[in-house]
């Protein structure tokens, strides 16, 4: 039987393959997986640069297939295992399509929006405060992080 951080670094494994993807593609690497019942539903990477449109992060366009899956804009008992911490845009996202846990690789001192630098997704204000839980392969998604930009300033 597999334990509860086996299964969560599994999913995280797969939502470091679709920030891999991005890197190959010139995207910061960023990936996501939305998980409802031990399924994966809907998986994604960062592709606002490659399609010219800011909002077309892992986060959003996860949420956007999810909910298409489910034919229901609420993704209620839905989990989110992302390798950054999600932006406010992609926090907001989060709290109005109720994802119930969100897990995190690697915090996002700039733009956090999960407790870091902002508390969008935490904040008992708003009507969806979903459990948030940092760190699940948060070394491996910072270090894809810190190649990436070290590559960037090198050219």
């Amino acid at each position: 039987m597999h334990t509860a951080m086996n299964r969560d670094e599994s999913y995280m494994r797969s939502a470091l393959d679709e920030a891999e993807i991005a890197a190959d593609g010139g995207e910061v690497p960023v990936g996501a997986v939305i998980v409802l019942d031990d399924r994966v539903i809907a998986r994604a990477h960062n592709r606002n640069r490659s399609s010219k449109d800011p909002v077309l992060h892992a986060e959003i366009i996860a949420i956007r297939e999810a909910a298409a899956a489910l034919g229901n804009e609420r993704l209620t008992g839905c989990e989110l295992f992302v390798t950054k911490e999600p932006c406010a845009m992609c926090a907001g996202a989060i709290v109005h399509a109720r994802i119930e846990r969100v897990c995190i690789g690697a915090p996002d001192t700039k733009y956090g929006a999960c407790g870091t630098v902002l508390t969008v997704c935490g904040d008992p204000r708003l009507n969806h405060v979903p459990e948030i839980v940092f760190g699940i392969m948060g070394d491996e998604a910072a270090r894809l992080l810190s190649e990436f930009f070290q590559k960037l300033r090198r050219k």
